[in-house]
């Protein structure tokens, strides 16, 4: 690690030629960021303007709150409501955005000293998980972990694709067959379509769903 690396509220202690030689030091992995719940995307944003105007694109990459688009219900009857779409005039299902994990920003970073001092006094940032203090870095979160969560967002990779072979037990994690388990019959990569054996009433039943809708079990 270069020794011009100071670690303060101003930015011009940190040379461009530090932070490359940084970066070359670590590998690009997922943390988990705590905030204080319902301030998971003002720390986002805050996260990406402080990567914009320092120029850390070099370390720190991608950053998520794992949102998902589910339906509202209506209290007394359970049902989905329903809503009238004001560009098609069409009868839609009423949707909303719901965080998965209250509380928690998904950070994709190399974890060198001076992206883990931005990350942690970004404004609305109150920690890591993994991190047990005492100037101990966080560890990154296991790729088996990380993978479902990336899924729910639509964001696939290509190398999630190396994990999964014919013959696999999957589970699905979301979509309309989620909580279906079975057996991979064949993987489409091209595609992202996954042919998948499942029991249906007692029979064995082929189906088939998006590689972003599985996880292995």
């Amino acid at each position: 690690m270069s020794d011009e690396i100071k670690f303060t509220d101003s930015t011009t202690d940190v040379s461009v030629e530090s932070q490359n030689q940084e970066a070359k030091l670590g590998e690009k992995a997922w943390y988990v960021v705590n905030s204080y719940s319902t301030h998971e995307k003002k720390v986002a944003e805050n996260l990406k303007r402080r990567v914009e105007s320092m120029g850390l694109q070099n370390l720190i990459f991608r950053i998520i709150v794992a949102e998902q688009e589910v339906p509202v219900m209506d209290r007394e009857t359970g049902l989905p409501q329903q809503t009238v779409d004001e560009k098609t005039g069409a009868t839609v299902m009423k949707t909303r955005m719901k965080n998965l994990y209250p509380g928690y920003v998904f950070v994709e970073m190399i974890m060198t000293d001076y992206a883990w001092y931005v990350v942690r006094n970004t404004p609305g940032v109150t920690g890591f998980v993994g991190s047990s203090g005492k100037g101990t870095k966080p560890f990154p979160v296991p790729r088996e972990q990380i993978e479902p969560v990336l899924k729910r967002m639509g964001m696939v990779d290509a190398s999630m694709y190396d994990r999964y072979n014919e013959g696999d037990l999957i589970k699905v994690i979301h979509g309309p067959l989620e909580g279906t388990e079975g057996k991979i019959l064949s993987i489409n990569r091209e595609t992202g379509a996954v042919e998948v054996e499942t029991i249906f009433f007692g029979r064995a039943t082929k189906v088939e769903v998006e590689f972003s809708e599985i996880e292995r079990i």
